[in-house]
């Protein structure tokens, strides 16, 4: 759809075409403010004449005859002008802003060169001027998003180098006013977490969700971008609500599969900072569906070990139960036989001691990263990390290997609930390996779950698993029991007299009525 609402009045081609190679000339010649001069007159009367097209021929032009002048002082000026103009057409500012990014890959590569480390960084210049054309316009959005990821990946890269804490000044003081004056301004990015903060604001503040003219794969890789500068800084909630604008649909393509992986490793990062170990099996499994992973044996093996270890250590509910015995029942979990051996025990409704456990899966487990102990993997961050103790903090893997002991207990107390109505707490105790104190606790955290049902008597030291029934309870079961015998008895009856009838009749008499 076309952005120049207004009627055209009269059409200028014939008038731009014999310009161009005046004002070529005049720029080689040295003359580039004359040659600036000429075309800024006819743009004007093309911009009031409505002609579209001539209004963005000539902004190219001016754009390109400063850029081959190498004069970017006045590049940038004409730019800022141009785009301020009274009626200025929308689809003529669009094309000046798509010629002059262009330019902005070869400032880059001078730049990383390091010819701007001693004058203006004429690549940044040129980025913020454009970012300053582009704000607050519709017709201009798509730029401004890619103008953003430059700018954002530009303070990531300084964040690398820059010192973790800010210089301290020897200075004396500045008065009130000044000082408030200087809150005002905009304060630019010392450390590398300042730079970090500005990188990830930058990409936050462009909702590109709402962009019609963005493909679905920019769109996707930008919002991954935002989530991933999110998880950098510990902002997780920003990453939650990152991922929920994600296409999942969109991902299954075949074409899509580099940003499938790159989702699926935030959203896995994302459930080991809440210890959502079922989101992360899922996540896993997803993984596990892409043909480049099950095409590297290796590595499916080592994404197969993930899945069998997440279920385990997610905490015991109908769902975690479904997606257990669903995966035990998949024959090529069987790649990684340890670990599927390690599934076989949470599926049996046998005892697992823990020193058995630790003493035959351990050795395998805690070399993965996610039990070996100075494993970094799913280590807190931002306000995850204010809410955990400093050696969970400090040895995220030893908690996870702490957390793997308790899914140990929690299923052997639901085995022991299920064999028994009543077991002494001394007995119990044994059977668990563990001391009083910590079988009471894990106990109580189960009944409060409601994942089974008990009750401790301390004085006599026994623990009931049997649910004690109520009077009408106890009443509808006995009526229950008696309306069932009553149903069989009557049943009986009527088989018998049907044998009683069919004995009569293969002997050829007729049946005397009631007998």
């Amino acid at each position: 759809m076309s952005l120049n609402t207004r009627k055209q009045e009269r059409d200028f081609t014939a008038e731009v075409t014999a310009l161009k190679p005046e004002v070529e000339a005049l720029a080689k010649s040295g003359k580039l403010n004359e040659a600036v001069d000429k075309i800024t007159a006819l743009e004007k009367q093309t911009r009031n004449a409505a002609d579209m097209s001539s209004t963005a021929t000539l902004l190219s032009l001016l754009a390109r005859l400063c850029w081959e002048g190498s004069d970017l002082d006045l590049l940038n000026a004409q730019l800022v002008a141009m785009s301020k103009k009274h009626g200025q057409l929308k689809e003529a500012v669009v094309r000046m802003v798509d010629e002059a990014m262009t330019y902005l890959p070869d400032l880059r590569k001078k730049k990383d060169a390091g010819e701007y480390k001693s004058g203006k960084d004429r690549w940044l210049e040129l980025v913020k001027t454009l970012r300053d054309i582009t704000e607050g316009k519709i017709y201009l959005e798509l730029p401004r998003a890619r103008l953003t990821v430059m700018l954002s990946s530009y303070h990531e890269t300084l964040s690398q180098t820059a010192p973790s804490e800010p210089p301290t000044s020897s200075a004396k003081p500045a008065p009130a006013a000044a000082t408030d004056a200087k809150d005002k301004e905009k304060k630019e990015p010392v450390t590398a977490r300042d730079h970090l903060d500005v990188a990830a604001d930058l990409m936050t503040d462009i909702q590109v969700e709402t962009y019609s003219s963005m493909d679905k794969r920019e769109k996707t890789d930008f919002i991954l971008e935002q989530m991933r500068l999110e998880s950098l800084r510990g902002h997780w909630s920003r990453v939650r609500v990152g991922s929920r604008k994600i296409n999942r649909v969109f991902l299954k393509e075949p074409e899509s599969a580099d940003l499938k992986l790159r989702y699926y490793d935030l959203m896995i990062q994302l459930a080991l900072q809440e210890d959502a170990y079922l989101e992360a099996c899922s996540a896993y499994q997803e993984v596990w569906d892409t043909e480049d992973v099950k095409k590297d044996e290796a590595r499916e093996i080592g994404v197969l070990e993930n899945i069998m270890i997440f279920v385990v250590l997610a905490p015991y509910n109908n769902e975690q139960s479904d997606m257990l015995h669903k995966l035990y029942a998949n024959s090529e979990l069987q790649k990684a036989p340890v670990h599927h051996d390690l599934l076989k025990c949470f599926i049996t409704k046998e005892l697992m001691r823990w020193p058995g456990i630790e003493s035959l899966y351990g050795p395998t487990l805690r070399q993965s990263p996610v039990f070996a102990p100075g494993s970094t993997l799913g280590k807190k961050t931002g306000a995850r990390a204010e809410e955990k103790k400093p050696e969970e903090l400090a040895n995220p893997g030893e908690a996870r290997w702490e957390e793997l002991h308790k899914r140990v207990i929690e299923h052997n107390l639901r085995v022991i609930a299920s064999y028994y109505s009543r077991i002494t707490m001394t007995r119990l105790t044994e059977l668990l390996d563990l001391p009083p104190l910590t079988t009471e606790r894990t106990i109580c955290k189960l009944v409060t779950d409601k994942t089974i049902y008990a009750r401790i008597d301390r004085p006599a030291g026994i623990v009931s698993f049997k649910q004690t029934k109520g009077v009408n309870e106890v009443l509808n079961a006995w009526s229950g029991d008696i309306a069932k015998m009553l149903s069989l008895v009557e049943k009986t009856s009527h088989l018998v007299a049907k044998e009683y009838a069919m004995h009569e009749a293969s002997r050829g008499k007729r049946p005397i009525a009631g007998k």
